[in-house]
């Protein structure tokens, strides 16, 4: 659906909010919660503050829309990864795989929108970020304690760190085939842990 919004008089102008908020992902991605200003949006959007705040509310509003978008089709479907058919380690180590590409498949916009979301100064976009954030968590926690119950609290915690580390390192400029590295070898780490209980 579109909005008609005249920016001065005469023919008004076609505003499309869909594609505004897949413009704003890519501006939040790239630069940050804190980064981006109203300012900044209204101008990649093509329109002016008032209508701005007439479609979003507020920037918070914005990223919220972005946010929800980003987790129905930008983020990684951590839950498809998880099968109960192969083992605990392979099916984690594919997790951090296909988090070291997707974090450095974007120049522009490395990283997780998500995970760095976490990060942000402004109290109600965190809370946003961190609740989906956990969201991911839970699914992996659950799925470990179906079969690793003593050992699903560290494990956890442990990709937890993996995938933040992923992302932190990828907004440095870490190359695609180190953060590959990186993931591999917390795989093989994985698998030592799991084998040593399956051993006891």
């Amino acid at each position: 659906m579109t909005t008609k919004i005249s920016r001065t008089p005469g023919r008004p102008r076609q505003f499309d909010p869909d594609k505004a908020v897949e413009i704003a992902q890519d501006l939040f991605h790239s630069k940050g919660f804190d980064a981006v200003s109203v300012g900044d949006l209204t101008k990649a959007f093509g329109i002016n503050p008032p209508s701005f705040y007439a479609a979003f509310g507020s920037k918070f509003g914005l990223y919220k829309l972005v946010l929800e978008r980003y987790a129905s089709n930008g983020a990684i479907a951590v839950q498809a990864l998880l099968h109960n058919d192969r083992p605990v380690d392979e099916c984690l180590s594919n997790v951090l795989a296909e988090v070291a590409r997707r974090y450095a498949a974007d120049p522009d916009a490395t990283g997780c929108l998500v995970l760095e979301g976490v990060h942000c100064d402004d109290d109600n976009a965190r809370a946003l970020a961190c609740s989906l954030h956990a969201v991911a968590e839970k699914m992996i926690h659950s799925y470990i304690a179906e079969h690793y119950p003593e050992e699903a609290d560290r494990l956890t915690d442990f990709m937890g760190t993996m995938m933040s580390g992923l992302s932190a390192r990828s907004r440095q400029g870490v190359t695609p085939e180190r953060l590959q590295e990186s993931a591999r070898l917390a795989g093989q780490l994985l698998a030592q842990q799991i084998d040593a209980v399956d051993i006891t």
